[in-house]
């Protein structure tokens, strides 16, 4: 039996990750410090795993802990009020697994890097759990909850309460939605993708209307079973970029293994690059480039000479699973630096022109600002190692603002045992040239959780405001900004 209070030796994050997250309703949020700004009206939506063990036994990968959503909803200056408010709530999302789980007080289900704990002969009857921890997508009547292998769950914006799996209207029951989609700023349509197995695996990509009704959808075949968790939108295309990582495909079929652990590094299949034209879904070129592996862009445009430039965070291999799977146990042993690069390509050859890091850092979660998705940005937002920061064994303990016109890095001091989520940019309702960041922060010191408020053109000045949350708040994964009215 594992125990959920960390041991004596584990690291000052592992209290946020190791035990449940606990619920709680809408609650006005106490400044700790500062003012909450004027024009900061909206609400911001953050999504992770919450919980990673049940009846003494813990998942196997931090992939497979059950979502919470934590909604933070900024009302700006109330007339006769000094500052604006905020009121947060946060829920699971109530899955049929995770219900079901919660029934019967055990696990019951595998996931991505979890084998079932069924026995031989029962594994087969329980399909792996739709975890619903990834990422949000919100819509003018829900809230979605993504998940990588799945179809998304919508909530309701405001209480959170689940409402349900959602097919949006057009999924078949084999087709992922996967969690990260790309809302084009222009036009409003919103494109995704899922990978679905087979004899012949498929890269499935869907364009949407801003309501998320199908516009279009095309299925292109994949060499083997890949893991492909992002993409990029820049300008007229589409850019797949799918790792030398491909599947065991028997033991996992068998559950022998997890999915995770029948994952192989395959470097000299090289990465294969995807290019398609966004209003067409057809392939504009394939290509081969030399081995990395990636989880995440920042961001991707067509610059004046017609090339797709696109900064993604890579690795050089893919111990990044096992150091992700490690987080689960509280206890990280495992190196896995990634650092932000920038690559120059044809679009109509696939050929890259140019690839070359800009910076150097131990860095993840890479943002731009909504309104610069698939367009020429300046700035990039990141979760970083600080300087001197054991990157082995802590999470991610600042964030940083990095000029890409300049190439210069803006970090905030958030202190030591402080554990920040990816930081997300928020526009100033009154003023167009104002913006900000903000971030969920893990003070281990004080057991707590809060919500930082930074001035996006002084990151490394004091956050303008702080917010007390009533529980602690694990670090997740990924969430967006969404504007009042």
């Amino acid at each position: 039996m594992t125990v959920t209070t960390p041991p004596a030796s584990a690291p000052a994050w592992a209290k946020a990750i190791l035990p449940p997250a606990a619920e709680f309703g809408p609650t006005p949020l106490p400044v700790t410090a500062g003012a909450i700004p004027t024009g900061l009206r909206g609400t911001l939506y953050r999504n992770g795993p919450a919980r990673l063990e049940r009846g003494g036994r813990r998942v196997g990968h931090w992939f497979d802990g059950d979502g919470a959503i934590l909604a933070t909803h900024f009302t700006g200056t109330p007339t006769g009020t000094p500052t604006g408010t905020a009121t947060a709530t946060y829920r699971y999302v109530r899955t049929a697994g995770y219900l079901e789980e919660q029934a019967k007080g055990q696990l019951l289900y595998g996931g991505y890097g979890t084998i079932s704990p069924a026995r031989f002969w029962q594994k087969f009857a329980k399909q792996v759990k739709n975890a619903a921890n990834t990422n949000v997508l919100a819509l003018a009547d829900k809230l979605l909850a993504l998940w990588e292998g799945g179809h998304p769950h919508a909530l309701e914006p405001n209480t959170l309460e689940t409402l349900g799996l959602d097919n949006l209207g057009w999924l078949n029951p084999n087709w992922p939605y996967s969690a990260h989609p790309k809302r084009d700023p222009q036009t409003g349509e919103i494109y995704n993708f899922g990978v679905t197995p087979g004899k012949t695996s498929q890269l499935r990509v869907y364009r949407c209307n801003s309501q998320l009704q199908l516009l279009q959808q095309t299925a292109i075949p994949l060499d083997g079973l890949s893991l492909i968790h992002d993409f990029v939108l820049a300008g007229p295309y589409l850019v797949f970029f799918i790792p030398p990582v491909r599947l065991q495909v028997l033991p996992a079929l068998l559950q022998l293994k997890s999915f995770s652990d029948s994952l192989r590094w395959r470097p000299e299949k090289g990465t294969q690059i995807l290019v398609l034209d966004k209003n067409t879904l057809s392939v504009v070129s394939k290509s081969e480039a030399e081995p990395w592996y990636q989880w995440h862009f920042s961001n991707g445009y067509v610059d004046a000479g017609g090339a797709v430039v696109v900064d993604i965070l890579r690795y050089d291999n893919f111990q990044t699973n096992q150091r992700l799977k490690e987080v689960a146990a509280g206890l990280t042993q495992t190196l896995a630096k990634g650092s932000l690069w920038r690559l120059r390509l044809d679009p109509l050859s696939g050929q890259i022109a140019e690839m070359r890091e800009i910076l150097g850092r131990s860095c993840e979660f890479p943002a731009v600002a909504a309104s610069e998705v698939g367009r020429e940005n300046r700035f990039t937002y990141l979760s970083l190692h600080r300087q001197g920061t054991d990157a082995i064994g802590e999470l991610y303990d600042s964030i940083g603002r990095f000029d890409c016109q300049t190439g210069t890095l803006t970090e905030a001091n958030l202190g030591a045992g402080r554990y920040p989520t990816e930081p997300i940019y928020a526009p100033d309702a009154d003023n167009p040239q104002q913006g900000w960041i903000l971030t969920v922060v893990f003070d281990s010191q004080e057991n707590r959780s809060q919500v930082w408020v930074f001035d996006a053109d002084r990151l490394d000045c004091e956050p303008v405001c702080r917010l007390a949350l009533p529980e602690v708040v694990p670090p997740g994964f990924h969430g967006s900004w969404v504007p009042a009215g």
